[in-house]
């Protein structure tokens, strides 16, 4: 797909100043505290409807697929469509669009059937997936080219702090102090009460973003085409696959936290005390994402990611090797490694795109679909083999995301 050259405003993209972008990049890191929450609270829908619905492994992972594979249905249409519209007003149809998926959840949990429920988070997938496709490329030209890296950790420290909140949130109001929830055990508001807040929360946030003075970035002149797009490059082509990874890796360690840390021969928890677990993982790759964001003012982003992937990969050795509070600390300090994933492979994958970054933010938005695809291997293999077993699959993930740091991130033009 060719992509268009800048209008005048988007020109900034390639070449910003030094125009004080302070607002804007406070106002965008609401969306990434909101999303991050929202993503978060599918860990612990997993167990709660596992247990609801009597679901295996890998039925239950169905959750996680249907709400990441909106990210490979989506991202594509969602770059052209930012591409037209401009970064701001993408991020408020995105948000929308969510808060519609959020509604939606009121009649899934009324009619108590599963199927419903995963319609639900793939619609409010869909636009957290067009939220992503604006505003991680809005946050990286808002400065200097040179600090992309450093400035995207930070505003992803707030997408941190919202996975960092959303279990206690979970465990408070959806698992309603139960431990093992069975058919009947819920009333209908048990799901439908925390969905329609965030509903409300969305449509306010489109309201607030619609009405704010920020850049107008993002938008392309449709009447005028250019050659060449974003999959010549081949740092692009190999950042795609390091966000599938990692996202899959991610997910899925996250997935399965409750379900590893209640087995008796690891932590021996209730799944309602379990839960709060999720916080440790996720409450790590924020406090990383702060340091991280001073760090790399100062230490190459593909050094440090390559540091932190390695470190990754040896603590899910461990997990995997060993047993009782070893395995559950190690896997629990791989949340810390997280930290600076993310927005390092993101802003290292479209350096150097200029005209091409919504483009290229959109393939990466696609390769979200990691989180689809790797959690249900996983699952698979956790129902064959054993949960611990399974773990197997992030730890290859963390290898690839080592290599990327130290060698495949290095720009070039062609594949």
């Amino acid at each position: 797909m060719a992509a268009s050259p800048l209008t005048n405003d988007a020109v900034a993209e390639s070449t910003p100043g030094q125009t004080n972008y302070r607002f804007a990049l406070t106002s965008l890191t609401s969306l990434f505290f909101i999303w991050g929450f929202i993503t978060c609270l599918n860990d612990i829908l997993v167990p709660y409807l596992k247990g609801l619905f009597d679901l295996t492994y890998t039925q239950a992972l169905l959750i996680q697929f249907c709400f990441f594979s909106a990210y490979f249905v989506v991202s594509v249409p969602a770059g052209i469509l930012v591409s037209r519209i401009g970064y701001q007003s993408g991020i408020v149809t995105g948000l929308l669009i969510a808060g519609a998926g959020c509604l939606l959840f009121y009649p899934a949990a009324a009619a108590h059937y599963y199927p419903l429920f995963l319609i639900a988070l793939f619609v409010l997938a869909a636009g957290i997936t067009i939220l992503q496709v604006a505003a991680n490329p809005y946050v990286s030209v808002l400065g200097k080219p040179e600090t992309a890296s450093s400035r995207l950790t930070m505003t992803q420290a707030f997408n941190s702090l919202g996975t960092t909140v959303a279990p206690f949130f979970g465990a408070w109001l959806i698992f309603g102090g139960m431990d093992a929830p069975k058919p009947g055990e819920v009333t209908e508001s048990t799901v439908q009460l925390p969905y329609l807040l965030l509903a409300a929360a969305l449509i306010v946030m489109a309201l607030i973003f619609a009405f704010l003075r920020l850049p107008k970035l993002g938008k392309k002149d449709a009447e005028i085409t250019i050659t060449g797009n974003a999959w010549q490059y081949r740092h692009l082509v190999l950042g795609a696959l390091g966000i599938f990874v990692y996202v899959g890796a991610e997910v899925g360690i996250g997935s399965f936290l409750v379900s590893f840390i209640t087995q008796p021969d690891i932590g021996a928890l209730e799944a309602k005390t379990a839960s709060h677990y999720i916080a440790w993982y996720f409450g790590g790759a924020m406090m990383g994402r702060f340091i991280g964001a001073v760090v790399m003012q100062y230490l190459a982003p593909g050094k440090v990611l390559a540091f932190n992937a390695v470190c990754a990969a040896v603590l899910l050795a461990v997990t995997i090797a060993t047993g009782g509070s070893l395995a559950m600390f190690a896997i629990l300090l791989v949340g810390l490694c997280n930290s600076i994933m993310f927005p390092t492979i993101f802003s290292l994958a479209i350096a150097g795109l200029k005209q091409h970054t919504s483009q290229g933010s959109g393939i990466l938005c696609l390769a979200i679909v990691g989180g689809a695809v790797l959690p249900l291997a996983q699952a698979a293999l956790a129902d064959n083999f054993g949960v611990q077993l399974a773990f197997i699959i992030p730890l290859l993930c963390y290898v690839y995301i080592a290599w990327y740091g130290a060698v495949g991130s290095k720009p070039r033009t062609t594949v």
